[in-house]
């Protein structure tokens, strides 16, 4: 097994947001950067965290009512990317991608919203991915 990595980049965007100043400011502290979307980006500025809106990373804005905010390939190739691999991290840098060391997300309770009974709209609005 290899030596742990430094955390120095985090994706963060999450649904139930319990515990999300805590988790944003012991990132911070430890000097990690924070990306993130939506109102969680806004939540955690709230608090007073330093965030970077994803937006500013892909350039891109969310569209379809939220629905699509990291589907970019600057977020994906910076999750997906296996640094161990010499040809992965020289295309992270040929494209100006920076990598992501941790990623922080939870769902919306899609099986909760099956279960409740609701309409099949407000079932397709839980769908996420």
């Amino acid at each position: 097994m290899s030596e742990r990595q430094p955390v120095r980049r985090a994706l963060v965007s999450v649904y139930d947001k319990t515990g999300l100043e805590t988790l944003a400011k012991g990132l911070a502290a430890a000097g990690v950067q924070i990306v993130s979307t939506g109102s969680t980006a806004t939540r955690i500025a709230e608090a007073g965290v330093p965030v970077t809106a994803v937006e500013e990373v892909t350039e891109f804005p969310e569209c379809l009512d939220g629905r699509v905010k990291t589907l970019h390939p600057r977020i994906h190739a910076g999750i997906l990317a296996d640094r161990r691999l010499e040809s992965h991290r020289a295309q992270l840098d040929e494209l100006g991608i920076e990598p992501f060391d941790l990623v922080v997300v939870n769902l919306y309770p899609f099986a909760a919203t099956v279960a409740s009974g609701a309409s099949e709209d407000e079932i397709v609005e839980q769908i996420d991915i």
